[in-house]
């Protein structure tokens, strides 16, 4: 179905998006009776079945700009249209943003630096930069490491500056590389447990900060019980889900299904897993059925 990475990874992240789109924000226990199985409509947001959110919308500004050759400036206006004039949403209309990254849109219309919008607190570590973050690998996956981690940078700063923010989308995108150079998904998170933590502490990045992805780059996470697995809109949660939902299914639907059934943030843990997950399994994995509802699905496909 899919002709090329670039493709692969949209597919990957709208399906995952589009199953949590009508479940967002109720809790676990919530699946326990009520699972989710298969694309559903309405619901929370009251959007049609197969509609994604500003997870999918963001990731395809992010696409398109580097089909353009990947301006800071250029993709900033790309998230200014999106904002405020649904340049491409799912159904013609915003029905979901989150609030570090409205506000660093607001800053990018006021004319700020694009990699100085994002909000750099503490406080300011949503999923917001890590959900639109993959098709940077695309543009980036050939270049050292170091160049890797600045584009990181300053494509996470656009709405989320943070150190943890950038630490994370890093880690996603080199999870990613690894994959799509054929590494097997084991293999790959062991393999990052040195090369990742490595760079980290040669970077000279605060120990406290490498300590908040202990489980990442310490411990094996697929052994960790689904009950101490978090899927809130926390930047740490939504990574270390979407690496234990990869690591703990057989399939592209496994691991997206069981994204979403974590419950709360289910469109972006959705989202973020669906991407590596298609990396992993490819779009032929995705079930036809959930295909054929999607959104804008030839322009998907297409793209």
């Amino acid at each position: 179905m899919a002709k090329n990475n670039l493709q692969k990874i949209l597919l990957g992240v709208a399906t995952g998006d589009a199953l949590g789109v009508s479940v967002e924000f109720k809790p676990r226990f919530y699946f326990k009776e009520n699972p989710v199985t298969e694309m559903q409509e309405f619901g929370t947001h009251d959007q049609p079945k197969g509609t994604w959110s500003d997870d999918t919308s963001l990731t395809l500004c992010l696409a398109e700009s580097i089909k353009e050759g990947l301006d800071l400036g250029e993709l900033a206006q790309k998230f200014i249209a999106w904002r405020n004039d649904n340049y491409w949403t799912a159904r013609g209309w915003v029905f979901d943003i989150g609030i570090g990254t409205r506000v660093a849109i607001e800053r990018l219309e006021e004319g700020i630096t694009p990699e100085l919008a994002g909000g750099t607190a503490e406080t300011e570590n949503g999923n917001g930069s890590l959900m639109r973050i993959l098709p940077l690998i695309i543009y980036i996956k050939d270049l050292e490491i170091n160049e890797r981690f600045e584009w990181t940078k300053k494509v996470s700063s656009l709405t989320h500056g943070h150190i943890r923010s950038i630490m994370a989308c890093f880690y996603y995108l080199e999870f990613a590389k690894k994959i799509m150079d054929g590494i097997e998904k084991f293999q790959a998170y062991k393999e990052l447990q040195t090369d990742i933590l490595d760079y980290f502490e040669s970077s000279k990045i605060d120990v406290q900060e490498i300590e908040k992805f202990k489980r990442l780059l310490e411990q094996d996470i697929s052994l960790v019980n689904e009950d101490d697995i978090k899927s809130s809109g926390y930047v740490i949660d939504t990574l270390e889900a979407s690496i234990w939902c990869l690591l703990t299914s057989s399939n592209y639907s496994e691991a997206v299904l069981k994204a979403v059934n974590l419950g709360s943030d289910t469109d972006t843990t959705g989202a973020v897993t669906g991407g590596l997950a298609v990396l992993v399994h490819g779009t032929n994995d995705i079930p036809k059925e959930w295909i054929e509802v999607l959104a804008r699905r030839d322009e998907l496909i297409n793209f």
